[in-house]
């Protein structure tokens, strides 16, 4: 069996796939390369979070079945897929805890000042040596958290916030009646009533139609004042322009993005060129990190497998785990997915 690995960004070439998977034959190729044997894999994992394969769906005449490797699919294309009767999966549990761990340390970092006050000491111990001069610390203990999407990664995150004495709210219409009542946390019907009640409101949403831009100037007009965003999910959720205008106005407190709406984002945006600057107005109000919530050696080992597995476990018995395209998937051709 062939596995085309596409847009590969790893710092090793597939050493977990080969160590696990040693009667698989893997094809790696980094973003926009196109070998000629990935043309005949009869499976495609795309390991990027952002970027596309560099060919339609038609152009893999042997694949069965695409997978990302990740939770977000929104570079996938689930509908020519389905067209063809190939299933596209992803792997929405490989790093739920390092996300929700994630989002958590970019609030403590904003909330408890523990990056403004390393930089200040470091940039000169005796002016630094000041407990004021991190802008947005608050007392944890009775403050809101809101949560935008509480599927696996919104709800670890949520009770994270809990164990820290928050109260939590979550705002996601697609949970049936009565999840409040199961997780025992406050729910909302409105995006705009969690802005108003939350001091952080932390993102948790996939990237779809639907969500692109949800958290727009309307949404950060209608926020408690001084509210701190956390974006661990997918960058275009959030207007990154209504965001930087917010935090200038004051209207926003602060902001921890580990996703931007173009990774990386260039140094000439407004944002990033007066947080690079150290202006007055962004100066402690803001963290970023790169994509990374998601990693931790062992959660990197699990991706990487859990995205084989799906194919194996789809070639060998047919039987699909985590598919994501099947209200457009139509009938395979009779035999596919089962390799003897």
């Amino acid at each position: 069996m062939r596995i085309f690995l596409a847009n590969w960004h790893a710092v090793d070439q597939a050493e977990i796939e080969h160590r696990l998977f040693p009667e698989i034959e893997f094809v790696v190729a980094g973003a926009g390369d196109l070998p000629t044997e990935a043309f005949d894999a009869d499976g495609i994992i795309n390991c990027s979070p952002t970027e596309p394969l560099a060919a339609a769906p038609s152009a893999f005449g042997r694949c069965r079945i695409a997978v990302r490797a990740g939770v977000g699919y929104d570079n996938m294309d689930l509908t020519a897929w389905g067209e063809r009767g190939v299933p596209v999966c992803n792997v929405p549990d490989y790093g739920t805890t390092e996300v929700a761990d994630h989002a958590i340390a970019l609030m403590l970092s904003l909330v408890r000042g523990t990056a403004t006050y390393t930089q200040r000491l470091a940039a000169d111990p005796a002016s630094g040596w000041n407990y004021a001069v991190a802008p947005l610390v608050i007392r944890l203990k009775g403050a809101t958290f809101g949560v935008i999407g509480l599927g696996r990664i919104g709800l670890a995150a949520a009770r994270r916030a809990k164990a820290f004495d928050m109260n939590v709210l979550f705002y996601d219409p697609y949970l049936p009646n009565g999840m409040d009542l199961a997780v025992g946390y406050d729910r909302v019907d409105s995006l705009a009533a969690l802005m108003a009640a939350s001091d952080v409101v932390s993102i948790h949403a996939p990237l779809t139609a639907e969500t692109r831009g949800l958290v727009g100037r309307d949404v950060l007009a209608a926020a408690k004042p001084g509210v701190i965003i956390v974006n661990t999910a997918r960058g275009p959720i959030v207007d990154l322009e209504a965001l930087t205008e917010s935090i200038r106005s004051g209207q926003i407190g602060g902001a921890g993005l580990d996703v931007l709406p173009t990774e990386p984002l260039g140094a000439d945006h407004d944002l990033i060129r007066a947080w690079r600057g150290k202006e007055d107005w962004i100066e402690g109000r803001l963290m970023l990190t790169p994509h990374a919530a998601f990693y931790s050696p062992s959660a990197l080992e699990d991706q990487r497998r859990k995205a084989v597995e799906a194919v194996l476990v789809y070639s060998h018995e047919g039987r699909l785990t985590n598919c994501v395209n099947t209200e457009f998937l139509k009938p395979a051709p009779l035999g596919a997915g089962l390799v003897s």
